[in-house]
């Protein structure tokens, strides 16, 4: 490694990101609602998002290491996204797309820009 210092994207805060996933879930969805499928898949994103933010805090600053985590984020991101947009309605879906969205953006340009392959 150089001697230059490397910023990397930044990691929500813990405890923004417990209140964000904290918030009660409106699992509204335009299908799937009446079986309950979106509030499984909903809790189960949530679950994915907690765990990712909780990989991101524990890299090390090995590059390689942090580019593989940064990689899985990136993919657990879109997922999320995809789950948020189908199952949440109203401000509540706004909110939590805009968070996981900005996110998976981040990540991906510290990818482009730090990682190979």
């Amino acid at each position: 490694m150089t001697g230059r210092r490397v910023s990397r994207p930044r990691v929500l805060p813990f405890a923004v990101a417990a209140t964000l996933l904290a918030v009660p879930h409106a699992a509204r969805a335009q299908q799937g609602a009446a079986d309950g499928t979106c509030a499984r898949d909903v809790l189960v994103a949530q679950s994915m998002q907690r765990q990712a933010i909780d990989q991101l805090e524990q890299a090390d600053g090995d590059d390689a290491k942090s580019c593989r985590i940064w990689r899985r984020h990136v993919d657990t991101m879109r997922r999320v996204a995809g789950v948020y947009g189908r199952c949440l309605s109203g401000g509540e879906r706004g909110a939590r797309l805009s968070q996981v969205q900005d996110s998976e953006k981040e990540f991906s340009a510290a990818i482009k820009t730090r990682c190979r392959g």
